[in-house]
């Protein structure tokens, strides 16, 4: 049974994003564009590692402060994203796919959010 940040649905699809995000630059031309591949990869991990620091801190104004930097980290992907399809290191399914999930991630924080801002 998970326990902590790991329950976190967000943490969850945002773990996923990570493994995405990772694959992509393995299938193309992407794999040699050091700047955009990297800063998509820092963009991504951020999602999930500042979801997991915000669980760890000690009141629930500190959670959504770092809850609010991922969900801004996961609009940073989205755009690079648009730059991956427009630059055509990513086809248009695999655009969308890795949108919706940075999509769903953006909803799970705003709705994990509302519920802590209610808490307070």
């Amino acid at each position: 049974m998970k326990k902590g940040f790991e329950q976190i649905v967000s943490w969850q699809k945002a773990r996923e994003l990570n493994r995405e995000i990772y694959q992509i630059p393995s299938e193309n031309e992407f794999c040699r564009d050091f700047a955009l591949r990297d800063q998509i990869r820092r963009a991504s991990i951020s999602v999930s590692s500042n979801i997991a620091e915000g669980y760890g801190r000690k009141t629930n104004k500190e959670f959504i402060y770092f809850l609010n930097v991922a969900k801004a980290s996961c609009y940073e992907v989205k755009s690079q994203l648009y730059l991956a399809l427009d630059i055509e290191y990513l086809d248009d399914k695999n655009f969308r796919r890795l949108y919706a999930i940075c999509d769903e991630i953006s909803m799970t924080i705003h709705g994990l959010v509302k519920h802590l801002e209610k808490k307070n």
